[in-house]
């Protein structure tokens, strides 16, 4: 399998989650400003939507949407338990939060990456934000783990966007369980080697 991903992009989620099931895949960077990527393609042509997260499977399938990519990596090994069996309500409870984390966190944030859009503007984009933080605050103050007491794909996806507020300014203060669920899956063996890897990635032209 091949990871296409930009450093700490959403694909981050994916990555995480390949190096929590230990299985073989190779990392191309893209350049999100160029399209290009590390082995000079364009990346238009593996993705038309030009963004990342893209796994490419070995018999060239092409998967991207990171909820799609996390389900699709957990159910290949689901003694793995990053994923619920499908079917089951707690695997429906999980689509939810992946919903949630995708709709309304990660696409919540997207504006506030855009330089053009003013700040009074980007003032009510974050009161918005806030709200729904407070959702995921109530939950991961009575859970270690978005889904309960134990990690899922949901948790790398939902790390991966809280990764933002630092270079956004969204302040966390008001969230101490927010704060408490970053540092803890930030120990993770998985996170730990996902993050160093992406850091130390060569930039693409």
């Amino acid at each position: 399998m091949k990871l296409y991903f930009a450093p700490f992009a959403c694909s981050l989620a994916s990555h995480i989650t390949l190096r929590e099931l230990a299985v073989p895949f190779t990392l191309i960077r893209v350049n999100n400003q160029s399209k290009r990527t590390a082995d000079g393609r364009d990346f238009y042509q593996i993705n038309p939507k030009g963004y990342v997260a893209a796994l490419e499977l070995d018999d060239g399938t092409v998967l991207t949407e990171a909820p799609a990519i996390l389900q699709y990596l957990a159910d290949l090994h689901p003694e793995s338990g990053l994923a619920p069996a499908n079917g089951t309500l707690q695997r429906t409870a999980l689509q939810a939060q992946l919903s949630f984390i995708g709709s309304e966190l990660h696409a919540g944030m997207s504006p506030l990456f855009n330089d053009a859009i003013p700040d009074e503007v980007k003032a009510v984009f974050r009161e918005r934000l806030g709200r729904r933080m407070a959702y995921m605050e109530r939950v991961l103050a009575e859970h270690d783990y978005t889904c309960g007491e134990h990690f899922t794909v949901a948790d790398a996806y939902l790390f991966t966007v809280l990764g933002w507020t630092d270079h956004l300014k969204v302040d966390l203060s008001a969230f101490p369980a927010l704060e408490r669920f970053r540092q803890r899956v930030a120990t993770r063996p998985s996170v730990i080697a996902a993050l160093r890897a992406e850091a130390e990635s060569a930039p693409v032209a």
